[in-house]
């Protein structure tokens, strides 16, 4: 399974997220998935890609040229795609994932998420997103995500449907797990 992550690519994030980044590549490589993400260094996308490639997993990197101008771009990919710009690596992401998963980030990560998840509200594609929220990083957001479906305004998504949360990696392994089985 084509798995894509989005997450942050400060390296001021809490050691903890970048230790479980890290533990979830190497879960993902082990269990023959691949890691598909941004290509970039820093923060967590260097810790999962670390974890993948540990690991000796497969990983498609996505990045554009203005990240790379800044000497961002990550050799750990065994698949490295330059683009044009951020539209084009996230419709990119999109074509190579099967699943998507969010693990702590910044606007970029909330970027890339919004756009899955809208992009799956008007039918693009019917692929699973999941939020990884540990120590409730992302609660919320979820708080907000609550109140637009109560208003009526998330049509066709759910939190139970195209959209779940996770709290802990080992529910996040379960959960990619039962994906295989069910086709989720």
């Amino acid at each position: 399974m084509n798995i894509c992550v989005y997450c942050s690519s400060s390296d001021q994030v809490r050691d903890e997220f970048k230790q479980q980044a890290t533990e979830f590549g190497k879960w993902m490589a082990n269990n023959g998935h691949t890691l598909v993400y941004g290509g970039a260094t820093g923060g967590l996308m260097s810790a999962v890609a670390q974890g993948v490639a540990d690991a000796n997993g497969d990983i498609v990197g996505i990045i554009p040229e203005c990240i790379v101008e800044k000497g961002r771009k990550s050799d750990l990919p065994t698949e490295l795609f330059v683009v044009g710009d951020m539209a084009e690596r996230k419709t990119m992401l999109k074509e190579y994932a099967d699943v998507f998963v969010v693990f702590p980030g910044g606007f970029g990560t909330l970027d890339e998420m919004f756009d899955t998840i809208s992009s799956c509200m008007v039918g693009e594609h019917d692929k699973l997103t999941i939020l990884f929220n540990p120590d409730s990083f992302w609660t919320g957001l979820l708080l907000q995500f609550d109140k637009i479906l109560k208003a009526g305004l998330g049509y066709k998504f759910t939190r139970n449907g195209n959209l779940r949360v996770v709290d802990t990696l080992e529910e996040l392994k379960d959960l990619l797990s039962q994906c295989i089985d069910e086709q989720c």
